[in-house]
């Protein structure tokens, strides 16, 4: 079981992200320290949140032994500026931070961070507008 100062590789892996992010300058410009690992109840916009996670073993060994795993991560920037002018460019400046990056992940050693697609548009009620992004990261024991 995880506690607070063990985080299991999931967790480890959102809260990397998520300080990778708040760190980037061209991130922060755009939407200060409003990166979040689980949704707000209220968000302010604009917003990035880590909006879905999934992993699966990698590799020959076992995860518990020390394998590998491959995290998709699904990284949502929200804005409600009028225009997809404002998550364009929240969308930008998260894939440009992210892909390729190698922030330090607690437990785990960090073997790849690629962001693997990218897409902005209208939602619905036409006043939010939505970037998805998503990535693709594998890790192993540290």
């Amino acid at each position: 079981m995880s506690g607070p100062g063990n985080l299991g590789p999931d967790a480890a892996l959102a809260a990397a992200v998520v300080g990778a992010l708040q760190a980037a300058p061209a991130v922060a410009a755009l939407v200060a320290q409003r990166v979040h690992a689980d949704p707000p109840r209220n968000p302010t916009y604009p917003c990035v949140i880590v909006s879905r996670q999934e992993s699966r073993p990698f590799g020959p060994d076992d995860v518990a032994a020390g394998g590998g795993l491959e995290h998709l991560l699904t990284l949502t920037c929200a804005s409600r500026f009028g225009g997809p002018e404002e998550a364009r460019a929240v969308t930008a400046a998260v894939r440009a931070a992210l892909h390729n990056a190698c922030p330090p992940v607690a437990g785990r050693r960090l073997v790849t961070l690629r962001v693997t697609y990218a897409d902005v548009f209208r939602a619905a009620d036409r006043e939010l507008s939505l970037g998805v992004l998503r990535v693709r990261a594998v890790t192993e024991a540290a």
